[in-house]
C-alpha cells in the first residue's frame, strides 16, 4: 500500500506504499494572471559554472503583462517553487555559491521583487512503505505495518538535462535511494514527471488531484486505485527535510502545513499487483480547473434520456389527439 506526505509553503509532502517500483507522475499547471489565454512557455536547465552539473529545471510561460515561473529542484528533496509576477520582464536569478551553501538565503530569486503577484513551494520530503497482508480493516490507521520511511533528500537523481524535451515541453526526475538495505528499488524508481501546461486567471495557488491513481500505465478502470488525503496540518519547518531552493527564495520562515497521501487499501489490489503506481496532480496560480463533460458522453445522455422522453410524449399526444372509436353500444331508450 502506498502513502505520499507532503510540505507546502502553505503546503507539504509525500509518501507512498509497499516495495519496488513508484513512478508518480506530476502535472505542473501554470494558471495564468488576468485571464492571459496565450503564453511563450520554455524550459531551461539552469547551469552551475563553478562546479558539477545540479538539477535546477526553470519553466517559463510568458503572457503580454505577467509571467508564470516554475522552479523544480532535486538538490535536497525534490520541490518546485511557483511565482507569478505581474511584467513579462520578470526573470530568475540564481547564485550558486549561495545556493550550495549552508545558507541559502537569498541564493535564487525573482526580479523585480516588486512586481511578485504570489508565491508557493510544494516540497516532497518521505516515501513509506506499509505491510498490509495481516490488516483486514481497510480503514485501518495506519494501513499496516509500517516500513522505515525512504527520505527523498537522500536520493541519487539522473541529470535532468538527459530527459529535457523543450518539444514537449516535459522532463523527468528519476532516482533510487542512496542506500538501500532491503534492495526495495533494486529493479525500479521513483520518477517525477513535468508536462501539461494550462492557463487561468486571479493570481492565488491550488493543489489539485482527482483521488484515484493506477497500477498499470494504460491508466483503465480495472488498475483504479483510491487515493486519500489527510487533513491538512501546521507543522515546523525545522521538523521538515529542508530544500535549498525554499529556504533559498523565502528565508527562514515557518508558515508551513503538510499532509499526507495514501495510495491503495490493505485489503485491495495495490502496487504490488504490477510493482506500478502513477498518481497525478496540478500545482497551479488561478481558478482550479472544472471536469467537463466530453461531447461524446453529452451526446449519449441526450440520446438515452431525450429517446424515451419524445416516445413518452408522442404517445400522450396520440392517445389525447387521436381518433374516437364510437362505441357499439345503444342506449335501452
Amino acid at each position: 500500500m502506498c502513502s505520499c506526505e507532503e510540505p507546502l509553503w502553505g503546503w507539504g509532502h509525500c509518501a507512498p506504499s509497499p516495495m519496488l517500483l513508484l513512478s508518480l507522475l506530476l502535472s505542473a499547471a501554470p494558471l495564468g494572471l488576468l485571464g492571459e489565454e496565450a503564453r511563450q512557455v520554455s524550459l531551461e536547465v539552469i547551469p552551475n559554472q563553478a562546479g558539477p552539473p545540479q538539477n535546477l529545471l526553470h519553466i517559463r510561460a510568458v503572457g503580454s503583462n505577467s509571467t508564470l515561473h516554475y522552479v523544480w529542484s532535486s538538490l535536497g528533496p525534490p520541490a518546485v517553487l511557483l511565482v507569478a509576477t505581474n511584467t513579462p520582464h520578470s526573470a530568475l536569478s540564481v547564485n550558486w555559491s549561495c545556493l550550495l551553501s549552508p545558507e541559502p538565503n537569498g541564493g535564487l530569486m525573482v526580479l523585480p521583487k516588486d512586481s511578485i503577484q504570489f508565491s508557493s513551494a510544494l516540497v516532497f520530503t518521505r516515501l513509506f512503505e506499509f505491510d498490509g497482508t495481516n490488516t483486514s480493516d481497510a480503514a485501518a490507521e495506519p494501513p499496516g505495518k509500517p516500513y522505515p520511511p525512504y527520505s527523498l533528500a537522500e536520493f541519487s537523481w539522473n541529470n535532468i538535462t538527459d530527459s529535457l524535451d523543450p518539444a514537449t515541453l516535459s522532463a523527468t526526475f528519476r532516482g533510487h535511494p542512496i542506500h538501500d538495505p532491503t534492495w526495495a528499488f533494486a529493479n525500479g524508481s521513483l520518477a517525477f514527471r513535468l508536462d501539461q501546461l494550462l492557463w487561468g486567471s486571479l493570481p492565488s495557488g491550488f493543489v489539485q488531484w482527482r483521488p484515484v491513481a493506477f497500477s498499470q500505465k494504460q491508466g483503465g478502470r480495472e488498475s483504479a486505485l483510491p487515493c486519500q488525503a489527510s487533513p491538512l496540518h501546521p507543522t515546523l519547518a525545522y521538523l521538515l527535510p529542508q530544500s535549498p531552493i525554499v529556504r533559498a527564495f523565502f528565508g527562514s520562515q515557518d508558515n508551513f502545513c503538510a499532509f499526507n497521501l495514501t495510495f491503495g487499501t490493505s485489503t485491495g489490489p495495490g502496487y504490488w499487483d504490477q510493482h506500478y503506481l502513477s498518481w497525478s496532480m496540478l500545482l497551479g496560480v488561478g481558478t482550479p480547473p472544472v471536469d467537463a463533460l466530453s461531447p461524446l458522453v453529452l451526446g449519449i445522455m441526450v440520446v438515452a434520456l431525450g429517446a424515451p422522453g419524445l416516445m413518452l410524449l408522442a404517445g400522450g399526444l396520440f392517445v389525447i389527439l387521436g381518433p374516437q372509436r364510437s362505441s357499439e353500444y345503444q342506449p335501452i331508450n
